[in-house]
């Protein structure tokens, strides 16, 4: 379906999920720019008077709300405060908030898979069903996830975000057509690679691996470590702002009918046209060379690498 574009369309007043850094902020004070009533999110009471104040330094009022994605009561209360201040919910929701997870599938901890998944997936859809009751009852509103092009593109030393930002791009395919008889419509946007600070944890990550490897003298998986994080700079050094995708969000929000879904960045439409076309021992093969997988491995026995959850 083509967007239609109108002025109507625009929300009064739009909850920002993960509005202290990156695309969260660039999107809530591209809103309130442009005269919107934002919340935005914070993990900390800290970056939430940091948030407020960056957009009043830029002569912008905005509101926002401490929350932790991870903790379901944090979440109603801040729908709740959200509700107080939007006199009976906001119009929108813009459920951004996720975090990064860097390394091979084996090799992460089951705390920090867990961590990425409530993150990524449970706590965004937890928050998409606390604003869900006051739009119904209005019978209109409006919800824009935002997952990522890794969601379609797999690569080595990414496996687990993928899987996050997969399950949720699929889940709120199912709840578009779930609840646009409510008048509700949801729109998924996907970005390519941004220049953040959501890349520094990812590089945190594969540090922590590095040194277990040098721990377990495992030269192999260390060098394979070394090559991601390489790459990972890389990528993020030629990367461009989260403006163009704080754009998209709100042109999601403006229009009459949006796009079911908005795929941003060159990088996003070529890799995911790539993916698509080519066949899967080519993209295994070309991937694999970049991450410097592509030799075999000592097969000689090494320490145990399983990384299980603390305690257990």
């Amino acid at each position: 379906m083509n967007e239609q574009t109108s002025s109507a369309g625009w929300p009064a007043s739009v909850l920002v999920t993960g509005a202290t850094s990156g695309i969260g902020l660039a999107t809530a004070l591209l809103l309130a720019r442009r005269g919107r009533r934002v919340i935005g999110t914070a993990r900390s009471q800290d970056k939430a008077d940091a948030l407020v104040r960056t957009a009043r330094e830029q002569g912008l009022v905005l509101d926002a709300v401490v929350m932790d994605l991870r903790d379901p009561v944090s979440c109603r209360e801040a729908v709740g405060r959200a509700a107080e201040l939007t006199d009976g919910g906001p119009d929108a929701l813009v459920a951004n908030a996720g975090i990064p997870l860097a390394g091979a599938i084996t090799d992460v901890s089951e705390d920090r898979i867990r961590e990425v998944m409530e993150v990524n997936v449970v706590g965004t859809l937890r928050m998409c069903s606390l604003v869900l009751p006051a739009m119904r009852e209005r019978g209109r509103g409006r919800i824009v996830t935002v997952s990522s092009a890794a969601a379609r593109i797999s690569a080595p030393m990414n496996g687990w975000y993928s899987a996050s930002k997969h399950a949720l791009s699929a889940a709120t395919h199912s709840l578009r057509m779930e609840i646009r008889r409510y008048g509700v419509q949801v729109v998924l946007v996907e970005p390519g690679t941004v220049a953040t600070p959501f890349w520094d944890r990812a590089q945190e990550d594969l540090s922590a691996l590095t040194t277990a490897d040098a721990d377990a003298d495992a030269d192999a998986d260390a060098d394979v470590h070394d090559r991601a994080a390489s790459l990972f700079s890389r990528i993020q050094r030629a990367a461009g702002g989260p403006q163009p995708v704080a754009r998209t969000i709100a042109r999601a929000l403006r229009v009459q009918r949006p796009r079911r879904r908005y795929t941003v960045g060159v990088d996003a439409h070529l890799g995911t046209a790539l993916q698509c076309a080519a066949p899967l021992w080519l993209s295994d093969h070309v991937k694999s060379r970049l991450f410097a997988l592509h030799t075999p491995a000592d097969t000689a026995p090494a320490p145990a690498r399983i990384r299980q959850t603390s305690g257990s």
